[in-house]
């Protein structure tokens, strides 16, 4: 048989690439062996992960909509036409009722029946089933459910028979780079084990307010919800809850709540079907890298109060607007989401002492924490938009680094809606392209404070500023009430 010299050379090419590689995979493999297999591991946990099926029965020319016996793209065209078709058909007739059914994942934790999954899997659920591994199901009943954080824990009765379980693992511990393994049931194919690595930790993915999720990319999909995932030793490190995917299925970044924050709340509605949090009463927001300069911490750290609650539990300790909180009873808080998290962990009716930074140094308070309400947050909503409009400015009032200010008076209160006992400098305009401009500040705001100033008047706000400019600041700090939230924002002084 006839083989080109041209051929011939291609071959030798390749046999030197894959030689090459084949020298780099040796090297690296020297330096970090890789498992050579996760059998006798899944063999291991394998038998304590459970399928979960519960059934919602709805109006089907109601709101809710079931779901489509196919996948499409979710939020596609052909989505919402089918959905679309379903609602009307069901508006051509009476109302029917149609039962839809739900799958997720869980895992056993104590031989006495006690099953962990996701809030989201069973909510709102009826008849709700546990199948085990082995093949055997089970009516199982809700213990206690925590939205907040999306786990729920469930109970099956199975007489005599002893259960598999597994063991709860240190999600601390886990570091970006280390193996996973995720056991579920996507599509209903039971006991599916997919391996991944931890891409990243304390991800925050805006689905609530404690959000401090591990990343992993082992493949999580539909069906996956509320599975464990396992580190190498066969210990849950986390609870797989959302993934970020553009078509539905799994493109390698799903979430997984830690088992640390797990393991709390599973012992606490394991021993009382409910979760009772600390709160400490305060609005906060975002410390950006101009509110730190303009407030002397140096870097960006800690949870800026905006705001504090009548009669609630930092009522009254000298805790004022503007603080920034740095750490909670002894634990550092690098950002805002970190403190409702740290508060929430503690007791509600404990005592803890909390540093907060002020004009320049550390202050030490105590607070006697309550009981978190439901529905209670503790982030003020800086984007809330206020009125907008043009009110005649008052030449005689001043223009602070573009913003015209103006008192507050029986017209401008009714124009742009504002609060009668609300005291303050109102913006009547803004220049777009001044400092006041870059911060998007807009009529309608209201400054009631420069830096820990009260500023009640348009020239006591101008005052207020100047004097920070002499003082040598780059920013001065600002408490801006808009919409009925206050917000602190860091307003630049232009180059000299």
């Amino acid at each position: 048989m006839h083989v080109s010299q041209d051929f011939t050379k291609r071959a030798g090419l390749l046999s030197l690439i894959t030689a090459a590689s084949l020298m780099v995979w040796a090297t690296c493999s020297a330096a970090t062996p890789l498992p050579g297999s996760f059998h006798d591991l899944v063999e291991k946990v394998a038998p304590a992960v459970v399928t979960i099926t519960t059934e919602k029965v709805i109006d089907t020319n109601g709101d809710d909509t079931p779901d489509l016996p196919f996948d499409v793209p979710p939020g596609s065209p052909l989505e919402k036409f089918f959905h679309d078709f379903q609602k009307h058909q069901g508006a051509q007739g009476p109302a029917q009722k149609q039962k839809q059914s739900a799958l997720g994942s869980g895992f056993i934790i104590d031989s006495a029946g006690y099953v962990v999954t996701n809030n989201h899997v069973v909510e709102g659920g009826q008849n709700i089933k546990v199948d085990l591994a082995d093949g055997d199901s089970y009516d199982a009943k809700v213990v206690g459910t925590d939205p907040k954080t999306d786990l729920a824990l469930l109970k099956i009765n199975v007489g005599s028979k002893t259960l598999p379980t597994v063991e709860w693992g240190d999600s601390d511990t886990a570091k970006v780079g280390d193996w996973v393994i995720a056991v579920g049931n996507p599509f209903g194919l039971t006991s599916t084990v997919t391996t991944g690595i931890v891409s990243a930790r304390g991800r925050d993915i805006n689905s609530g307010p404690f959000d401090d999720f591990l990343q992993i990319d082992a493949s999580v999909n539909r069906g996956n919800s509320g599975g464990p995932t396992f580190d190498v030793n066969g210990k849950v490190v986390g609870i797989n809850t959302a993934i970020y995917s553009p078509n539905g299925g799994s493109v390698g970044i799903a979430f997984a709540i830690p088992s640390n924050t797990a393991q709390k709340v599973i012992a606490e509605l394991k021993a009382s079907g409910a979760i009772a949090r600390g709160w400490l009463g305060v609005a906060i927001q975002k410390v950006t890298p101009d509110l730190a300069n303009a407030m002397g911490l140096g870097k960006p750290r800690g949870a800026l109060v905006s705001e504090i609650t009548e009669k609630g539990p930092a009522a009254g300790l000298g805790l004022m607007p503007g603080d920034v909180i740095v750490t909670f009873d002894g634990e550092e808080v690098k950002d805002v989401h970190d403190l409702p998290r740290i508060v929430a962990a503690h007791k509600p009716g404990s005592t803890v002492s909390f540093v907060v930074w002020r004009d320049g140094k550390d202050i030490t308070l105590s607070v006697k924490l309550g009981t978190l309400p439901s529905g209670a947050t503790q982030l003020a909503d800086a984007s809330s938009d206020g009125p907008s409009g043009g009110a005649g400015v008052d030449k005689k009032e001043p223009v602070v680094l573009g913003m015209h200010l103006a008192r507050i008076d029986p017209v401008t209160r009714k124009q742009y809606s504002l609060p009668n006992d609300l005291k303050g400098a109102l913006i009547t305009e803004v220049d777009p392209n001044s400092p006041s401009g870059d911060i998007e500040l807009r009529p309608g705001d209201v400054i009631r404070q420069v830096g820990h100033q009260d500023a009640s008047t348009p020239k006591a706000v101008a005052s207020a500023v100047a004097d920070a400019k002499k003082s040598g600041r780059s920013a001065v700090l600002l408490l801006v009430t808009r919409g009925g939230a206050d917000l602190f924002v860091a307003l630049k002084f232009p180059p000299a």
